[in-house]
């Protein structure tokens, strides 16, 4: 298999390569699908540019990326597009490691249930094969790094590409079963962009799956294994902040990225769902709603937890997509992460709904984007509605896409134990909904 990765790495940075050479790249560069107030690669410059005068990046309202980011880009700036190639072929390559473990602890999963006898007899036609399973890490590594939206985001040196390398470093350390590591990478994930501190759920349940702990409230080994991985991650987390402190000598930093973040100031038009709403209310209900918009990414995951803690690596998907939905400042980056994985749920097709029409509506709304860009902005021929119209498709697409998914996963879970032939008392034919 690292033959054809590698093949697929040196594809993916020819791409890159003849595209940051190319005239497109500017384009991309301002493309507002692609850069955020909060991750702009023209930011970065402007902080960098305060920074060597000097002055504190935090002074003005421009700069809202992480201490550590831009000092990294203080001593790298002339190697600026070689660092965006290598983290997106480190997040790739950390990706199809992470699936290539994933595959071998659900095999010996699947192999100790089914030794057990604790699949219905009719369900043979949904047991994964290793031949099945093999290619799937490449899958993933090649939807990475040839999505349009991750080679986009490459183009125009967003730093979401740095903050999905970390978060995919964290996925491989907690699949293979790293408490220090993970909550390493976990700290580091929050710190860059806040919302990846709700990975920390379905990191504890895989974590406490490895160590065989059992997931009971009641268990003495539950809580301290879990206290022991929240102080590892708080103390990451502590000394990362203490860090940056050190580097600025000031904490101008917390509220200008953390309250930025939160606080959601800067209106400018993105694929999410603050922007408009935002700048049509009346000022003096915006922090009421801005709780509201902003509780979203944190409201899913105590009962996702629930449902989901026989199956973390799922949990973890649906996170990942429901924080780069309902994030303030989401790009096309952020969807690409999670869109990587969808080929390792690829057992779930026979069972998705609507994926054809999901898939075409998604497609046709990121070209739409541009489009309705340029009629609003430059030709006067649109207004705000109709972007706005066009983003609230795109998330509704997304939204639709991940619900599906998570009732395909929970019907196969359902017909493993069931059966595929569901009957009803009287005899005749059952039909399986979700409530």
């Amino acid at each position: 298999m690292a033959a054809p990765l590698v093949l697929v790495v040196l594809a993916a940075v020819t791409v890159r390569a003849a595209l940051y050479r190319s005239s497109f790249a500017a384009f991309i560069a301002e493309r507002v699908e692609v850069a955020s107030p909060l991750n702009a690669w023209k930011r970065v410059v402007e902080g960098l540019a305060l920074l060597d005068l000097g002055v504190s990046p935090y002074s003005g309202a421009i700069f809202h990326e992480t201490p550590l980011i831009i000092y990294l880009f203080h001593f790298l700036i002339e190697y600026a597009e070689l660092v965006f190639m290598i983290t997106d072929v480190l997040t790739a390559v950390a990706l199809y490691l992470a699936i290539q473990d994933y595959n071998k602890v659900v095999f010996k999963k699947q192999k100790l249930l089914i030794e057990l006898d604790k699949y219905a007899p009719d369900v043979a036609e949904l047991i994964r094969t290793p031949m099945e399973m093999h290619y799937i890490p490449l899958k993933v590594a090649l939807v990475y790094l040839l999505n349009p939206y991750t080679v986009m985001s490459c183009v125009a040196k967003s730093t979401c590409a740095i903050s999905n390398t970390v978060i995919a470093f964290f996925i491989l350390a907690t699949i293979r079963g790293s408490a220090f590591l993970s909550a390493v990478f976990l700290a580091l994930a929050t710190y860059q962009s806040l919302y990846p501190i709700t990975l920390f759920a379905p990191a504890l349940l895989y974590l406490l799956q490895r160590q065989f702990i059992p997931i009971k409230p009641k268990s003495k080994s539950f809580w301290l294994f879990t206290m022991q991985y929240a102080a590892l991650y708080l103390c990451s987390l502590v000394v990362i902040i203490c860090l940056s402190f050190f580097l600025l000598n000031s904490w101008d930093f917390i509220p200008s990225v953390y309250g930025f973040i939160l606080s959601v100031p800067d209106l400018t038009p993105n694929i999410g769902l603050f922007w408009y709403f935002f700048a049509e209310m009346f000022e003096h209900f915006s922090l009421f709603f801005v709780c509201v918009f902003q509780i979203n990414v944190f409201f899913y995951t105590i009962p996702l937890a629930v449902k989901l803690k026989e199956h973390p690596v799922f949990f973890m998907f649906v996170q990942l997509a429901i924080i780069s939905i309902f994030k303030s400042y989401p790009t096309v980056g952020d969807v690409a992460l999670y869109m990587a994985f969808l080929p390792v749920w690829s057992h779930l097709y026979r069972f998705l709904r609507n994926i054809f029409i999901l898939s075409c509506m998604l497609i046709a709304c990121s070209l739409l984007f541009p489009v309705l860009w340029h009629l609003w902005i430059f030709a006067g021929s649109a207004n705000s509605n109709f972007y706005y119209a066009i983003t609230l498709t795109f998330n509704i697409g997304q939204i639709l896409l991940i619900s599906d998914y998570f009732y395909a996963f929970l019907r196969r879970e359902y017909y493993l134990t069931h059966g595929l032939h569901l009957t009803r008392q009287d005899g005749t034919e059952a039909m399986l909904v979700l409530k």
